[in-house]
């Protein structure tokens, strides 16, 4: 009710006609790239050790992706992730319907996905890990960490990480109004509020993506609402994030050549409250649903119905001891259970309990250096127990060279279809151990001045107990395995320039390199679907009157596949009451399919405008 009242209260005071030109400023979501940024070295660098810290001192690969700034260039949040090469996106369908996300060649399932820093990957399966139930227009940024990082994070983080941020608590009132359609029989509308009255603030968001599909039984319907409530007190900041989604779609050849249907739905809830300076404590609940169709005509005759629920509870602390040393530490739990009339009912949980100490030189030392070692246990259902050591450290050897490196373990537990799934065409397996895998990596970032950085990496991943469906050659029937003796091995390099307020420019290129004398003979569904090879250029370039322009060329081969070119482009105005903008996707009219057999659209456009009221116009 609170969170209504305040709704209210925010939108009376938008149609008051605040009339203020504040750019990105006043708690608006930035837009257009406008305002100038800080010295790339002094960025916030969210992933990969407990409590952020900057891009000079990190000791691991990460990216910091923004999403605010370029909205109204993109049409959905996989449009962004893209620009990290190291990010393989594998979608099914647009709108978002269904992507599966991995990086550095490691599958889907092997990747963690956070919102806020909480984890909602899905425990039915890891095809629904990116239904992030908050729209677009209220994401501020994506964080990704390349490599294992299950000792901070816990399960899932095998090949990395996917940090979703919302927007920052607003400081002033506004609204940011869209609509827009397209090719396809597309239209969008999406409307985000931010308000803040003293000591409380809100944004409120909500989303809805229709088209009547590029070919038959491949149309959609999404929809998305959040709330996010702020209030600052003595003992620290509460912040409540209620979210929810609902996606319809055609699925026509998602699962094998059929004319099927999928609905999904989600429920996500978390509060984190900040006791003091040190301490910090989570609750956060999701639920989501899914219900599958075979064939869209005939519900009848195949249809799968399953509703899985997850409570996660994490308490984090971080300890200085000194002006060298920080310890941060931490315990957390974690429940899930399965309804499904395929998979059948289950529960399990595991616990985990983990402490991470750094050490950096002195200010006064001419070269600084960062050194810092962890561990994670992790406490499964049965008894059964994983750990998940890291160790990582970083120099910089003057004239903006950093030199670092990093080992660590990773892990990840079975889903549910994983474990208990069974149709004509694929079988679980219950007795599936955890996978785990090592990731080794060296690397180096270049530091040209305060707006250029250069970053190389090489990389080693030996996996142990890999979790793949693999079947004889002719077979129909695939089944769930553990497979030994795995490994990728690869190479990553980056290359971003901010020229102020005139744009930015990003260029990425990943090589990867699968073992592949472990299959000895079989055929495998989803292991050997990795990008082999992953190239992207962005190019934001900034005119005048507000007018932002968006050019994005990616180009991905996959393993033993043709590879493919894919050019986008995006123009928008990012300042001023009415906000016209135009996307413009795979202008070359590329035939190309990201997972084998689910054919992607061809050249598309859409266009629209965006109202945007009050303080930040």
């Amino acid at each position: 009710m609170g969170a209504v009242l305040l709704a209210a209260t925010c939108a009376w005071g938008v149609a008051r006609g605040q009339q203020t030109e504040g750019g990105p400023g006043g708690g608006a979501p930035p837009v257009g790239g406008q305002a100038a940024r800080p010295v790339l070295a002094d960025s916030v660098v969210v992933l990969g050790k407990a409590e952020p810290g900057t891009l000079r001192e990190s000791s691991r690969a990460t990216a910091e992706l923004d999403v605010a700034g370029q909205a109204g260039a993109v049409g959905q949040m996989t449009d962004v992730l893209r620009t990290d090469s190291s990010v393989d996106v594998q979608q099914r369908g647009a709108g978002g319907v269904q992507s599966d996300v991995a990086i550095r060649g490691a599958n889907y399932e092997q990747t963690l996905v956070l919102l806020n820093g909480f984890r909602i990957n899905d425990a039915q399966t890891s095809h629904f890990n990116l239904d992030v139930p908050v729209p677009l227009e209220g994401i501020a940024g994506l964080d990704t960490l390349h490599g294992a990082g299950s000792t901070v994070y816990g399960s899932d983080a095998v090949g990395g990480v996917v940090n979703v941020r919302t927007l920052p608590a607003p400081t002033t009132d506004w609204a940011r109004l869209r609509a827009g359609g397209g090719s396809f029989g597309m239209n969008s509308e999406s409307a985000v509020l931010g308000g803040e009255r003293g000591r409380v603030s809100e944004v409120l968001g909500g989303g809805r993506d229709f088209s009547t599909g590029f070919i038959a039984d491949r149309d959609y319907r999404s929809e998305e609402a959040s709330s996010e409530t702020r209030l600052r007190t003595g003992l620290g900041e509460t912040d409540a994030l209620l979210a929810g989604s609902d996606r319809a779609y055609g699925a026509a050849g998602f699962y094998g050549n059929y004319p099927s249907f999928e609905r999904t739905k989600g429920w996500y809830g978390l509060l984190r409250q900040e006791l003091g300076e040190r301490t910090a404590a989570m609750l956060g609940y999701r639920r989501h649903t899914d219900r599958f169709v075979l064939f869209r005509q005939n519900p009848g005759l195949y249809t799968n119905q399953h509703a899985d629920e997850s409570w996660q509870a994490r308490v984090d602390r971080r300890d200085r001891m000194g002006t060298r040393w920080r310890v941060d530490s931490g315990l957390e739990e974690d429940l899930d259970a399965i309804h499904s009339n395929n998979l059948g009912q289950h529960g399990r949980n595991r616990g985990a309990g983990y402490a991470q100490a750094e050490w950096r030189t002195g200010p006064s030392t001419g070269h600084s250096a960062t050194v810092s070692a962890g561990g994670r246990l992790e406490v499964l259902s049965g008894g059964g127990t994983v750990w998940s050591p890291a160790v990582s450290g970083s120099w910089v050897a003057g004239r903006g060279v950093k030199l670092r490196g990093a080992m660590g373990r990773g892990f990840r537990q079975p889903t549910y279809t994983d474990l208990y799934y069974s149709d004509p065409t694929q079988q679980g397996n219950a007795g599936l151990r955890p996978e785990s895998a090592w990731n080794y990596e060296v690397g180096t970032d270049w530091f040209v001045g305060s707006r250029w950085v250069v970053s190389a990496t090489g990389f080693v991943s030996p996996q142990h107990g890999t979790i793949d469906y693999v079947r004889a050659v002719g077979a129909q029937r695939y089944q769930a395995e553990n497979l030994s003796n795995f490994r990728y091995a690869g190479f990553e390099t980056n290359a971003l320039w901010r020229m102020e307020r005139r744009g930015s420019v990003r260029a990425a290129w990943t090589y990867v390199s699968g073992a592949r004398d472990v299959l000895q003979g079989l055929e495998s569904r989803y292991v050997f679907n990795y990008a082999r090879h992953n190239a992207s250029v962005e190019w934001l370039a900034n005119g005048p009157a507000g007018l932002t322009a968006r050019t994005r060329m990616g180009v991905v081969q996959r393993f033993q596949r043709e590879p493919y070119a894919v050019l986008d482009v995006g123009v928008f105005r990012g300042r001023g009451m009415v906000q016209p903008f135009a996307q413009m996707t795979n202008l070359a009219n590329t035939g190309y399919q990201e997972i084998a057999g689910v054919p992607m659209p061809g050249r598309g456009f859409v266009g629209g405008v965006v109202l945007m009221l009050g303080h930040g116009r």
